[in-house]
């Protein structure tokens, strides 16, 4: 158990949160959710003894062991997996290590058979003769493959040290588990052993993620960091947003009815104030104004951009024909292979599979780079609109602020135009001076959405459009995508926006391609059932 008393934090003179006084039992898992900057890792930071507190104390029993999913993927280069893993008990490890060390010594003395015994006690109580076993159940849980336990850690693609890490989060059953961001990375296999994993977890489980499917499979409570406080509600990600969303209306509704009562007591007092007869009333109703305030709504943190996609032209008859492309990377190792399809009206398709396959295709249809084989064409009444997954040859080399920068995709170049168009991107005030080569990855990704919202385009092809962004501009993003009436070809980590815009799968593999009609978890039901 996890209990927080009178917490409080101040970081650079602004404050993020204060009166915290919760409690985290065994048995739950608890979704950590809040604006970007609003404090999230922060939190689990000063839970885990990284940060001090402002005020307050966190109380957590000393025979509870917690594990804390790492974000540093290089600190473990050096060894193997198999050890890299074991280190998620460090006191496991560290017997191991002190054990091995004494049986390597040349000279074994009476004084080291009797250390020797006290460690080989203290690592069967540990269950240390097991750990190998779980590390191999829980790297192949997660996709990887056995005979990978003792290669080092500097071997493996960034991909699988994101597995390694989570495995090492995950590993000896701690009693307190706590993971920021532990789906970004992971492929669909792994993110679903993942929640199945959580979902009979016997500990506590905190976790930080952007990924609302994730959220609502694994929690069963919701921890809120907003209006400079931390609140936690009972249920899902789902439920707390339809509750907050009811509350947020019921409030408005109120303060409409309080206004209204405010404009009638106003009118009366202003003509009867000079009528003698009527003075006494109209005093009377000027104390009942005194007293009636309109609540104010809470100062959230939260903001949603507006992401919306007008097109200049509807699409004509023909609108996209692939013809037997095939790309390998430069070693001869296949990307794809004979990939053939036609898109039609009113198709939005998601791409899966091989990430790196599918960066290669957006490229060559956008003609930024060509295949080895086959060819592809475009219908003459498409015009498109492209957001790659690697940004940076649009702002790292630009020292234009970000509404110049904006000005230069703008047919209309006024400034008030602009400022109007960057507001609902949530840029406004001084920060649309700002340098666009020193934006967020979040700043980043918005403003390259409102390139695209500037073309009128009747097909937008995304690879990866949600990457960075917090959960307000996810949902805005899902939005303006079901909204769009041209076609849409995205890939994206979102299981959620997959699902809820895609209503065509295709999944590309080296060997060729799986093509399914029909939303997301209708395509994974296929694929379970065969």
């Amino acid at each position: 158990m996890i209990t927080i008393s009178n917490l409080s934090f101040h970081f650079g003179g602004q404050l993020l949160f204060k009166d915290v006084d919760l409690k985290f039992t065994p048995g739950n898992c608890y979704g950590i959710i809040g604006a970007n900057g609003a404090g999230k890792s922060t939190f689990l930071k000063i839970l885990c003894g990284e940060l001090e507190p402002s005020t307050g104390e966190v109380s957590i029993p000393e025979t509870v062991r917690m594990s804390v999913l790492r974000q540093d993927h290089f600190a473990f280069d050096a060894y193997t997996v198999l050890d890299t893993v074991m280190m998620g008990n460090k006191k496991l490890y560290d017997v191991k290590v002190e054990k091995d060390a004494i049986y390597e010594k040349e000279e074994f003395t009476e004084e080291d058979g009797l250390r020797a015994s006290e460690l080989e006690a203290e690592f069967a109580e540990m269950n240390g003769w097991e750990a190998e076993s779980e590390i191999s159940r829980l790297i192949q849980g997660l996709g990887m493959t056995d005979d990978q336990l003792y290669d080092e850690m500097s071997t493996l693609k960034e991909s699988e040290k994101v597995k390694v890490m989570l495995a090492q989060a995950l590993f000896g059953n701690p009693d307190i588990i706590m993971l920021d961001e532990p789906t970004n990375g992971l492929d669909i296999d792994a993110i679903m052993w993942l929640e199945d994993f959580l979902a009979d977890y016997f500990g506590t489980v905190l976790v930080v993620s952007h990924d609302r499917h994730f959220l609502n499979d694994v929690c069963t409570n919701i921890v809120d960091i907003d209006y400079n406080g931390i609140k936690m509600y009972v249920g899902n990600y789902e439920f707390w947003y339809e509750s907050s969303q009811l509350i947020q209306r019921m409030i408005k509704q109120q303060n409409k009815r309080a206004e209204e009562k405010i404009r009638e007591l106003q009118a009366f007092i202003s003509r009867f104030s000079a009528n003698k007869s009527k003075s006494r009333q109209a005093t009377s109703r000027r104390k009942l104004l005194d007293k009636l305030s309109v609540e104010e709504l809470p100062a959230s943190s939260r903001r949603y951009p507006f992401i919306g996609f007008d097109m200049d032209r509807v699409a004509g008859k023909d609108i996209l024909f692939v013809n037997g492309l095939s790309k390998s990377l430069d070693d001869g190792t296949p990307l794809f292979q004979n990939l053939s399809f036609m898109v039609g009206h009113d198709e939005k398709i998601a791409l899966i599979g091989n990430e790196m396959a599918i960066t290669a295709l957006f490229k060559i249809l956008m003609e930024e780079d060509t295949p080895d084989a086959g060819d592809f064409k475009w219908g003459v009444s498409i015009t498109k609109s492209y957001f790659p997954h690697d940004n940076t040859a649009y702002f790292n080399d630009c020292t234009l602020s970000i509404i110049d920068w904006l000005a230069q995709y703008s047919k209309e170049t006024t400034e008030t135009y602009l400022r109007g168009f960057l507001g609902r991107m949530l840029f406004s005030n001084d920060s649309v001076f700002k340098p666009v080569n020193v934006l967020s990855g979040g700043e980043k990704v918005r403003c390259m959405f409102a390139r695209m919202m500037l073309f009128g385009s009747n097909f937008l092809l995304l690879d990866q459009p949600t990457d960075h962004l917090d959960l307000e501009s996810i949902s805005a993003v899902n939005h303006g995508f079901a909204n769009f009436k041209g076609n849409v070809i995205f890939t994206s980590h979102d299981y959620e926006l997959v699902n809820t815009v895609a209503n065509r799968i295709i999944e590309i593999t080296p060997e060729g391609i799986t093509d399914f009609s029909g939303t997301y978890e209708e395509f994974l039901e296929r694929k379970k059932s065969e």
